[in-house]
């Protein structure tokens, strides 16, 4: 899911010049060309990037100047950002189970989006499938630099009885290493909880993996049968090494078998994600998720557990199954999941969901995506329904963050995004916009509302997790950790909201280990 592609522009999709309604979604990165030489589509909005760009905002320098700023920036002339959806939060779950053990997470383990979507929003939300688009922006404390916020909002989740029924097979580790304290057993407490709350028609299946792949319950209706599920379930146990791959194959030929015309279709592994017997590699394992969401339409739901985690191969496994990744440490959060998100958002709302952001030339000098580092889309491909986006359910929100330098004397229209998603059961293409114009930018970032004062304090905190790595330079406008911190405590007293407050814890623990 939102594998970079450099396709060469063909000549039929030039008809989104006509158009120049973009999306938003997940990521590219920007440009510093002149207005005067951009291409303009009907409306003056801009016309794709010619095929020379490679698409949508391919990272790279401009031409040498301001080295530092110009190594998250596309080369001109590009003014679009496309990408796909993406509603993962696993990668800020991670790095706060490491801030609280007392160490730094890995850069490299660092996804910002994840960050920023781990928050509640205040975004209105649509009646019906789709999507709701807001945008809005304020001036950071770099002079000339905005952050740019476009958020998509799914509609409300409501009742579990409006849903269709689910077919839901778990696929649990059950390796050496799930024996620790916050692995197997959390997931045990979480299958136990979530089976009380699923309904009599929904459906579940267990397998587990070590060394070995083992069905342990097939297809089986809840309505009558929940001791069962519950009796599987207390009867796990921690055996040997991690095949991954097995635990997978046999998990997907579990739910093709006990496929459900009419539910929804989706295959949960729990996992550290730490694969090191039979099949290990990546590749081959995602082949495998690949075909059967393809042939079947069965996605993925990645649950990590443990201190020592396998992020990047969960991600990936989510990804290409069409599906997202959560992290969870303790059981607070893992009751959040399993009691009251995933019950509540079984269902979907949009399919292969693509966003793309147009910049205007005449008032936009450069620009970067925030994260979506692995969500990329060509700009061709954001009409091209046969290039995969992400999959989205109910009571989601989406929030891509840029950074924006505006040119001096900037007056009108900046942007434009535009999402793009098939109908979960039709799979009609529909497209939903919405606009900013420069004149909205004129609070500061620390005046804006305070859910948008969050996004940046979450984007502006990932980045500082990202120090290190040569490939990112820093936000513009960035507060140190210690400030963030204080600007975290106040919100988390003006939101009422303890993610906000656990925000801060992490944000502390991140500055005293830089002491």
């Amino acid at each position: 899911m939102g594998t970079y592609r450099t396709r060469r522009l063909r000549g039929a999709l030039l008809a989104l010049a006509a158009t120049g309604a973009l999306l938003t979604g997940c990521g590219a990165a920007g440009d510093d060309s002149s207005a005067d030489g951009a291409n303009k589509a009907e409306g003056g909005l801009p016309a794709p990037a010619p095929a020379q760009s490679q698409g949508g905002g391919e990272q790279g320098r401009d031409d040498g100047s301001d080295s530092d700023e110009s190594r998250d920036f596309a080369p001109a002339p590009d003014y679009l950002s496309t990408f796909a959806l993406d509603v993962d939060t696993a990668s800020y779950g991670y790095a706060r189970r490491s801030l609280a053990d007392g160490r730094r997470p890995d850069p490299s383990t660092i996804r910002p989006e994840e960050f920023v979507n781990s928050f509640r929003q205040d975004y209105e939300r649509p009646d019906g499938n789709g999507f709701s688009v807001t945008v809005d922006g304020a001036r950071t404390d770099q002079d000339g630099w905005s952050l740019v916020r476009v958020g998509l909002a799914t509609r409300s989740a409501g009742d579990t009885a409006e849903r269709p029924p689910a077919a839901l097979t778990f696929v649990i580790d059950v390796s050496g290493s799930m024996d620790e304290p916050g692995r197997l057993d959390l997931a045990q407490e979480s299958l136990g909880v979530m089976t009380d709350e699923l309904r009599d028609d929904d459906s579940v299946a267990i397998v587990t993996f070590s060394d070995e792949a083992r069905p342990v319950l097939p297809m089986t209706r809840l309505g009558g049968h929940r001791g069962r599920v519950h009796r599987a379930v207390d009867g796990l146990e921690a055996l040997e090494s991690t095949n991954l791959g097995a635990g997978l194959r046999t998990g997907y030929a579990t739910a093709v078998e006990g496929l459900r015309e009419g539910a929804t279709n989706r295959v949960v592994l729990i996992s550290d994600a730490l694969a090191n017997e039979g099949d290990t590699d990546p590749d081959s394992i995602l082949e495998r998720i690949s075909t059967a969401r393809r042939e079947h339409g069965i996605t993925l739901f990645g649950v990590g557990v443990g201190s020592d985690y396998g992020d990047a191969l969960m991600e990936r496994l989510a990804d290409k199954g069409d599906g997202h990744t959560v992290y969870v440490s303790d059981e607070d959060e893992a009751r959040k999941v399993f009691r009251d998100q995933l019950p509540r958002n079984i269902d979907l709302t949009a399919r292969d969901a693509k966003a793309q952001v147009a910049f205007d030339p005449h008032t936009v000098a450069r620009f970067r995506l925030v994260g979506y580092d692995d969500r990329r889309v060509a700009d061709e491909d954001f009409r091209d329904d046969r290039v995969d986006g992400g999959e989205v359910g109910p009571g989601h929100t989406v929030t891509a963050l840029y950074a924006v330098r505006t040119r001096p004397g900037a007056d009108g229209h900046l942007a434009t995004a535009t999402v793009r998603w098939l109908d979960p059961e039709t799979r009609a293409p529909h497209e939903e916009s919405g606009r900013l114009e420069t004149g909205s930018l004129g609070r500061s970032v620390w005046s804006a509302g305070p859910r948008f004062q969050v996004t940046a304090v979450a984007a502006y905190f990932a980045d500082a997790l990202r120090a290190g790595d040569d490939r990112w330079s820093s936000l513009p406008g960035a507060p140190s950790l210690d400030e963030l911190a204080r600007r975290s405590a106040r919100l988390a007293s003006i939101t009422e909201d303890d993610d906000v407050a656990q925000l801060g814890t992490a944000i502390a623990s991140a500055a005293r280990l830089d002491e």
